[in-house]
């Protein structure tokens, strides 16, 4: 692809991220800290299913994820399937200080399995990190993750912990973006910096207008 002025321009590519998970893990938030770099704090549960769209410019390619943030109620759940099954990425939530979000995991995978098969990549989640009575320990969060051939990251959408590493580790792993050495790099030292650059915050507004929800 070229520009008017004839030089070359890297094509757009489109990413949808599916948020999985129960009611109040923190998926809205985790969404919102991302995007809007802010924490409401208050239980506002999704109703169906949110959208909103974010753009990442990594190396020479311009990424745009579509992040489908799901409802975790059960009455929900009959719709989550056919938002599953043309997802690039499975983003499965689990609370650390809620035993059965947590157990849900697996339930969660399966779903997300069935539907997608092995051509999906699944990242485990452990949010809430930052509050101290945590049941779930950061060893039984890898250790299931391993069994499910997941990735796995822990973050804290109330301080914004781990929140942009996990995006750009998921940008990491994207089809056509799989830069293993990076993904290492940033497991290992996630202070070090990458090439991946968030879209100006003055455009998050328009964005969020390009969002949909249904109920």
């Amino acid at each position: 692809m070229t520009d008017t002025k004839g030089s070359m321009v890297a094509p757009l590519s489109k990413y949808k991220l599916v948020f999985l998970g129960d009611q109040s893990v923190g998926k809205t938030s985790i969404i919102n800290r991302f995007m809007f770099d802010t924490f409401d704090g208050k239980d506002h549960p999704t109703v169906g299913i949110d959208f909103i769209s974010k753009t990442l410019y990594y190396e020479d390619r311009t990424i745009r994820l579509q992040l489908w943030d799901t409802a975790g109620q059960e009455r929900f759940r009959s719709l989550i399937p056919s938002y599953i099954r043309d997802s690039a990425v499975a983003v499965v939530c689990y609370d650390v200080e809620v035993k059965q979000s947590f157990e849900s995991v697996v339930k969660w995978i399966e779903d997300v399995r069935l539907e997608r098969g092995n051509d999906v990549i699944i990242f485990l989640v452990a949010n809430k990190i930052d509050l101290e009575n945590r049941v779930i320990s950061t060893e039984q969060g890898a250790t299931l993750a391993k069994e499910q051939d997941a990735h796995f990251i822990e973050v804290s959408a109330k301080l914004g912990s781990n929140v942009e590493l996990l995006f750009k580790q998921i940008a990491a792993t994207l089809p056509g973006t799989e830069t293993s050495q990076m993904v290492n790099s940033v497991v290992n030292h996630p202070t070090q910096p990458n090439n991946i650059i968030l879209d100006d915050p003055q455009n998050q507004n328009q964005e969020k207008k390009d969002g949909k929800s249904c109920c």
